[in-house]
């Protein structure tokens, strides 16, 4: 099978797999207990928490592990807006967020919170303006991806920080799809908070992280847990989080030639599909957007259509955000870019991993063309 969803998951790479091993075998203590198992254990988690934090240009105090991106997302931001409430209840987010943070907003509006859902251009960017005038008295927090999971486009978070930063707007970035793919410095881009997942790095899956900037006070969703500074409560996932940061500092030592190589992928396929002439569109921003999530449009043809006979073809690819699937609503994103429900569901998503090849690309294109062609025939007969 040649796998091209790498956007949905990766799988562990083997220095992954052997620090879990290692780790489970050797620092299998709680880090919580005070004898020496549990102190050799603590030791390896404030290793990671100071490695994790050295790639996003952070602090060790602000990182938190968790147990992936959908529950960083949601306890950072509802740690950050319990303890600013007495601000106001009013949240900005956008239009083409990640579904575990539509559905927490969509569930702190039944709260009483009053949210602000920014449109997107058709390239799926926000605009400054829109966001600054969106911003009242009363916004506690704003929170706006780093890249979309769909098409790949890459907000302008330092504009986007400096900009909240100025009024006294908590800024939280859902930085799943960028971490170790593109440089993040929570500094230089005013970030308070960012959430961040093992699985799309090569770590294990059930593994994650929040970083909150150790100067903004947050209020802890589950009032008397110990674990993470209180964070969140669980036994500490040690094993899983030293596994995750392994794969992450694989991944971004590798991380310029990574991009360049995926830059060459993207051109390759992309060429491939002009020179055939072949009934799809690229979605996204041309120039800002991550070069490994390629999102396209095939014109005349369903998604889930397409997606189905690359499987039969052995390739994997995916009709949009893993966890919108089964879904009979067409995907947020290419309606907030300005798609029919129609157009909308010609969508299709291809990511490149460290696997890919240009030999995968070209099977995939073949296989492409050959499903228009036959689209075509069908609708001439």
């Amino acid at each position: 099978m040649i796998y091209l969803d790498y956007a949905a998951t990766t799988p562990m790479c083997k220095e992954a797999v052997a620090a879990y091993a290692e780790a489970a075998t050797v620092y299998f203590g709680n880090e919580s207990s005070l004898h020496d198992v549990g102190t050799t254990a603590r030791k390896l988690l404030t290793l990671c928490r100071r490695e994790l934090a050295l790639m996003i240009n952070g602090e060790a105090e602000g990182v938190y592990f968790t147990s992936g991106g959908t529950e960083a997302n949601v306890l950072a931001v509802r740690s950050l807006i319990a303890a600013h409430r007495r601000k106001g209840t009013h949240l900005i987010t956008t239009e083409i967020e990640h579904a575990s943070l539509h559905h927490l907003f969509k569930q702190l509006e039944a709260e009483g919170y009053k949210v602000t859902y920014l449109p997107v251009d058709r390239y799926g960017r926000i605009r400054l303006t829109d966001l600054e005038r969106a911003v009242t008295p009363e916004t506690i927090l704003a929170s706006i991806q780093h890249a979309n999971s769909e098409i790949g486009t890459i907000q302008p978070l330092a504009d986007i920080g400096r900009l909240l930063r100025a009024r006294g707007v908590l800024f939280h970035s859902d930085c799943v799809q960028t971490f170790a793919k593109i440089q993040l410095d929570v500094k230089a881009m005013a970030i308070d908070s960012l959430s961040i997942s093992a699985h799309k790095v090569y770590g294990p899956k059930g593994v994650g992280a929040v970083y909150i900037d150790p100067r903004r006070h947050w209020k802890p969703v589950f009032p008397g847990a110990t674990h993470e500074s209180g964070f969140r409560p669980g036994t500490v996932n040690v094993p899983g989080i030293a596994a995750f940061l392994t794969a992450a500092k694989r991944l971004y030592e590798r991380m310029e030639s990574e991009q360049l190589r995926f830059e060459q992928l993207r051109s390759r396929l992309l060429d491939a599909i002009a020179a055939k002439r072949l009934p799809v569109a690229v979605e996204g921003h041309r120039d800002a957007r991550l070069a490994h999530i390629v999102g396209l449009s095939v014109n005349g043809l369903e998604g889930q259509f397409v997606m189905l006979e690359c499987n039969r073809a052995g390739i994997a690819i995916s009709t949009g955000s893993a966890c919108q699937v089964g879904l009979q609503a067409p995907s947020r994103t290419m309606i907030a870019v300005g798609k029919t429900p129609e157009e909308a569901r010609q969508f299709i998503r291809v990511s490149f991993g460290t696997a890919t090849t240009e030999a995968d690309i070209d099977r995939f294109v073949s296989v492409l063309e050959r499903l228009v062609s036959a689209g075509k025939g069908a609708n001439q007969g």
